[in-house]
């Protein structure tokens, strides 16, 4: 896990965010074991910007992964920073309810790691539309 701690940890450093100054940096692991990393991106029209997890998503299907096997998020300094509702969405299109989501400091220390399942308890997924 450490790799994807710190390729979240340089995309943090890359995010866009001068208006809330809030930077966080993603990263997963697709099914061939490749990291892709993403930050979140400001914009002038709040609701314009992106998080951290699509940023990261986006770099993994245009490598052609199909499915996220784990995943790393953090935020600004010390506290729990989890993917926000929209995200958790987003991840649950190409991830299991078990993929490990692992929410670390702004310095790479681990804080606690969720499934899936936990942050999205009863998700939609693909199946539902099968």
């Amino acid at each position: 896990m450490r790799d994807l701690i710190e390729a979240a940890k340089a995309a943090r450093t890359m995010a866009h965010a001068p208006y809330s100054r809030f930077r966080v940096g993603a990263a997963m692991r697709d099914e061939q074991g490749r990291v892709h990393a993403g930050c979140n991106i400001e914009n002038a029209s709040y609701p314009q910007g992106w998080c951290a997890e699509p940023s990261a998503i986006s770099g993994l299907i245009m490598a052609g992964g199909t499915r996220i096997t784990e995943v790393a998020v953090m935020g600004n300094g010390d506290a729990l920073c989890t993917p926000c509702g929209g995200c958790r969405q987003k991840i649950r299109e190409f991830a299991r309810g078990d993929v490990k989501i692992h929410c670390c400091t702004e310095t790479g220390e681990l804080i606690r790691t969720f499934t899936l399942d936990e942050l999205l308890p009863a998700s939609f997924g693909p199946e539902n539309l099968a």
